[in-house]
């Protein structure tokens, strides 16, 4: 891990950033104590990175589990009784590991991960905006369409200006024009601005104009428009921070209902992130799925024995992970870290950064996974794609995450279902090796999203200095999700020195450079991959 501190320090910075904010707003919404989010946000960092085989997943306390917490708390009586709830549905996680059921997370299509990708970056910067003019009426971190207050997500812009903040504007513009700064030119002068990442500089920049603009009338920043982490007096009162599960509750039905569900769409959310981080990997490292449901299944125990909310892994922390130059799982370790030495050490300080800085460190995260070019792309590879795309953007910006996945998903099926036909010989593996690894690959007529799980897993177990042939000349239509794992195994046939030979109607291609160029560049008279 510690090769690549270079790159994961920065890195773990910004995640820390993202994280504060994203902890103690989840928590407000959640109806629980502030200080539950950190206590997630350490557990998710150092626990769960330490456990997890993800090399950049980021875990932590998740906006869609918030308005299960608020409703569970109410429903169990206490915080108490709830932190049973969480630690059973972390037990309930682990026996998912254990029964590997990982594996969901490959029935996804590739279109419904990226549009889950790109309706969150649409939904980050749609609920950024209001925090970058000072408008703070909703907690961080708040995802669902219908907001808390009343209002919606688009009705809280059009109320920007009735709230507008001078100072929280004046500072988020200048911590937006440092990071972009920082980004797209200074970033590519020397290494050193990346090491040192703008948006540790916007922080400092805020931290600075706060104290300086205090007795400024028009400019000063009202506690209320800052970040508000918990500031104990002492020891004890540090201590008295924590909660613990009432387990004299463990005989009511509905603890044990409430740890099944938050079990059920913990360990959902999790894959999901979990196949939507890999795509953005740009390393095209495979996360053990079956793994990740344990790492979260023991986070979840010891999150909530020590009073902590239910934890996901998160694709908002993820990505901002990703973006930031990550390489290994010491970037979300050391996030965790510096959440509880800061809580301890810090509080009064952190407590002095403006809202709209974070916000607009946000909002360079939600541009970066949602950008135009997306779209574009996304439709040139026609309908099949495009359609689920769209309908898991429009799902998620209105109604929240897994409505929109769950619509994306029912679209996809239907899609499948149309256009290609039950197959039930999909792959077929010939060993002709005689010690030299040679391994022929045939691929079916049909070849959907359905059968990426079982192909990712030959991919991987293949050896060393292995001559791979792969034969499509039976295969009449082969879903882009498949052609995506091809051109991603490219980049570890290359470090496993596996020579690939592609046999297709077209003829015979040594060492492919790009599977998703030759695809691309068939004629359209070929029905060999219609």
């Amino acid at each position: 891990m510690f090769k690549n501190i270079k790159n994961d320090l920065p890195s773990s910075i910004v995640v820390f950033f993202v994280a504060l904010p994203l902890c103690l707003g989840i928590a407000l919404a959640s109806g629980a104590p502030l200080f539950s989010g950190v206590i997630a946000g350490i557990i998710g960092g150092v626990i769960v990175g330490s456990l997890s085989g993800s090399k950049l997943g980021v875990s932590g306390p998740a906006a869609g589990l918030a308005a299960i917490v608020l409703s569970a708390i109410a429903t169990l009586g206490s915080y108490e009784n709830f932190l049973v709830a969480v630690v059973l549905a972390g037990i309930i996680q682990l026996i998912f590991g254990f029964l590997k059921a990982g594996v969901i997370g490959y029935y996804f299509p590739s279109s419904v991960i990226k549009g889950m990708l790109t309706g969150i970056g649409i939904i980050i910067i749609l609920k950024q905006i209001p925090h970058f003019f000072g408008y703070d009426a909703e907690p961080e971190g708040a995802e669902s369409f219908i907001e808390a207050s009343g209002e919606n997500t688009f009705s809280s812009l059009f109320n920007i200006f009735d709230h507008l903040i001078l100072g929280s504007l004046v500072i988020g513009v200048l911590g937006l024009a440092v990071i972009l700064f920082w980004d797209l030119v200074l970033a590519k002068k020397a290494k050193f601005f990346t090491i040192i990442q703008g948006p540790l500089i916007a922080v400092v920049l805020g931290i600075a104009f706060f104290m300086i603009t205090g007795s400024n009338e028009s400019l000063a920043i009202s506690q209320s428009h800052l970040v508000s982490v918990p500031i104990p007096e002492d020891i004890n009162s540090f201590l008295n921070q924590f909660s613990f599960p009432n387990f004299s509750a463990i005989t009511n039905p509905e603890v044990w209902i409430v740890a099944f569900t938050i079990a059920l769409v913990a360990s959902l959310e999790t894959l999901l992130s979990v196949e939507a981080c890999d795509k953005l990997d740009p390393d095209k490292n495979v996360t053990p799925t079956n793994r990740e449901l344990l790492a979260q299944g023991t986070g979840n125990i010891v999150s909530g024995l020590i009073g902590g909310l239910p934890i996901t892994q998160v694709i908002v922390r993820s990505s901002a992970n990703v973006q930031s130059g990550g390489k290994s799982k010491l970037s979300t370790i050391i996030h965790g870290f510096l959440l509880l030495i800061s809580v301890i050490l810090i509080p009064t300080l952190l407590n002095k950064i403006p809202l709209s800085v974070l916000a607009a460190i946000l909002l360079v995260v939600g541009y970066k996974l949602a950008k135009p070019k997306l779209f574009k792309q996304m439709y040139q590879l026609g309908w099949k794609q495009f359609v689920p795309f769209i309908v898991t953007i429009i799902g998620i910006v209105f109604t929240d995450l897994l409505v929109g996945i769950g619509l994306g998903l029912a679209v996809g099926i239907v899609v499948i279902l149309l256009k290609s036909y039950q197959n039930s010989h999909f792959l077929h593996i010939e060993d002709n090796s005689n010690g030299k690894h040679k391994i022929k690959m045939t691929l079916a007529e049909e070849v959907t999203f359905f059968n990426k799980g079982a192909i990712l897993k030959e991919l991987d177990s293949l050896p060393r200095d292995t001559q791979l042939e792969i034969n499509l000349i039976k295969t009449r239509y082969l879903d882009n999700d498949i052609i995506e794992i091809l051109e991603d195994f490219l980049f570890k046939a290359k470090e496993r020195n596996i020579d690939i030979k592609l046999i297709s109607k077209r003829g015979i291609v040594d060492k492919p450079a790009s599977f998703i160029h030759f695809f691309n560049e068939r004629p359209k008279s070929d029905l060999s991959l219609s």
